[in-house]
């Protein structure tokens, strides 16, 4: 009763692609692939992210005592 064989690893593989179907199979494997694609790229995002916060002369910073021009309107609500 040791490790499975190679061959207990193909009869385990045929009945699975019996049950499932080659198509079902094929939309699984793509769906995992675009889901680790995803976590890899905001993982990159973070670290990009996280680099710039911790290098303040990258980022853009306000420069303290300025004034942004602005103006505000309000809607009058007609009931």
């Amino acid at each position: 009763m040791g490790s499975l064989s190679i061959w207990h690893w193909l009869i385990v593989l045929a009945v699975v692609v019996l049950i499932f179907g080659t198509k079902k199979l094929r939309n699984v494997g793509q769906d995992l692939g675009g889901a680790v694609k995803g976590f890899k790229e905001g993982m990159r995002d973070d670290a990009a992210a996280a680099k710039t916060a911790a290098d303040p002369a990258a980022a853009p910073s306000q420069i303290p005592g300025t004034t942004i021009e602005g103006e505000v309107k309000r809607e009058s609500m007609k009931s």
